[in-house]
């Protein structure tokens, strides 16, 4: 013989079989899902999930988000999101809940990006901003560095040029440029244009005084040495070093007195006697063979001279 049910229990089975709760935990079985699976979809704490299946939703943070998870819920398992919200609200409203937090429903949970995404987009936030901060630096740098060249040069542009102090130079003596042959000598003066001014064997004591006029006069001869160089009454350095001949050699005074001291102008007479005869003393044959041969001459006939003398 059958056992009769109580009314009362059947009614309290129908209406457990209506709950929110454990409309879902048919769902989710029915689906062939665990707690663990729904977590996963829904990104809710798995022990809100199990208060949710005992419509135990007193225990959540409030009603905005006992609605919010248990529609959540819902959705994952595929039963009527709109059915189990109100029947949540009702679960509530018998608990004495207030709905004054309904319009602030928290938006699903599963729409709320994972945490480790929203590092990430923090990471990124940074980084942009640091980027911009360097820039910004930079660039406003580079301005006030443009702007203060700027204001130097109209500062510099304003300011009126400089005027260098006017050293006066002394005068250069003035007076002719006397060769004196302090033995026997030959020697060829000429002009920049390669005119000859003068060419002679000079003998001892002999003198020859430069054209104040002439253009840039210049002397070739084979013994410089054997030449005592006044201008203006006063005597410069030797023209050349001993037995070396010198070509091109200017002999206006100007030229004269811009020449080295004495104490260097072995060493500055050395280097242009050195040097190759070349340019005009080269051009011609007669010119450029003359002073060897006047040399050799000079050499050979100084002897003699002498004897005859005696």
């Amino acid at each position: 013989m059958n056992e009769k049910i109580p009314d009362g229990e059947v009614q309290q089975e129908a209406a457990a079989a209506d709950r929110p709760g454990t409309i879902l935990r048919r769902a989710r079985e029915a689906q062939g899902m665990s707690l663990t699976d729904v977590a996963e979809v829904t990104r809710i704490a798995q022990r809100q999930l199990d208060a949710i299946e005992r419509s135990d939703f007193g225990s959540l943070p409030g009603t905005p988000y006992a609605v919010g998870f248990a529609r959540a819920y819902a959705r994952a398992v595929g039963a009527d999101e709109v059915e189990i919200a109100r029947g949540v609200r009702e679960e509530l409203g018998a608990l004495g809940e207030v709905d004054r937090y309904e319009a602030f429903e928290p938006i699903d949970p599963a729409r709320i990006p994972p945490r480790s995404l929203a590092w990430v987009a923090a990471a990124v936030a940074i980084l942009l901003a640091v980027a911009y901060g360097v820039w910004r630096t930079q660039f406003f740098t580079a301005s006030t560095d443009e702007e203060i060249s700027d204001l130097n040069n109209r500062a510099t542009a304003a300011q009126p040029p400089a005027v260098s102090p006017t050293v006066e130079t002394p005068a250069a003596p003035a007076g002719p440029v006397v060769l004196t042959a302090t033995s026997d000598v030959w020697l060829r003066i000429y002009d920049q244009s390669g005119e000859r001014l003068f060419e002679k064997q000079m003998g001892k004591g002999e003198s020859y005084t430069v054209p104040p006029e002439a253009n840039n006069p210049m002397i070739l001869t084979g013994r410089p040495d054997a030449l005592a160089v006044t201008v203006g009454g006063k005597p410069v350095p030797p023209l050349g070093a001993p037995e070396k001949t010198i070509a091109d050699v200017p002999v206006s005074a100007s030229a004269l007195l811009a020449r080295p001291a004495p104490d260097q102008a072995g060493t500055a007479t050395s280097s242009q006697g050195a040097r190759p005869v070349t340019g005009r003393a080269a051009t011609s044959p007669s010119r450029a063979a003359t002073p060897a041969s006047a040399a050799t001459g000079e050499a050979a006939a100084q002897p003699a001279t002498s004897e005859g003398a005696e």
